[in-house]
């Protein structure tokens, strides 16, 4: 993978990256849950979120900084996208947000972790991915 296709950024919408002046269609999410929880995903129903590190990988098609800003925003007055539900919850922080050029399912693909939650936020992909969270596990060795 070329190095200009991962863009590093935090969660500021005012940032280069995320103001897509890259050309950027797509973006990874890196989500800390500070506790386990229960969460009420839309039509997903209520599902149980173990605490750790999670990577969300979504697209915009039009505008990647509109995107990125409202998933910023924890005001939302309308849950829209099954990251929104996740994102609402007080135990969710946004610690690091990344760009690319690459299809949000090819990011997905090449994420490690393990789906948590399947279905989330690929309501709409073709490419059969499960979901694009992924919550990543860190095995340490003895």
């Amino acid at each position: 993978m070329d190095p200009q296709d991962d863009r590093k950024s935090g969660c500021d919408p005012k940032s280069r990256q995320n103001k897509n002046e890259c050309g950027d269609k797509s973006y990874q999410l890196f989500i800390r849950l500070a506790q386990s929880c229960r969460i009420r995903i839309g039509k997903l129903g209520e599902l149980d979120f173990p605490e750790g590190l999670y990577v969300y990988c979504g697209s915009a098609r039009k505008n990647l900084a509109h995107r990125l800003a409202r998933h910023c925003r924890k005001d939302k007055k309308v849950l829209r996208w099954h990251i929104d539900y996740l994102l609402n919850h007080p135990a969710a922080s946004i610690e690091e947000v990344r760009t690319s050029n690459q299809d949000e399912c090819e990011l997905v693909q090449q994420t490690i972790g393990e789906i948590v939650a399947a279905g989330f936020g690929s309501s709409d992909c073709r490419s059969k991915c499960g979901a694009h969270l992924k919550r990543i596990v860190v095995k340490i060795l003895d």
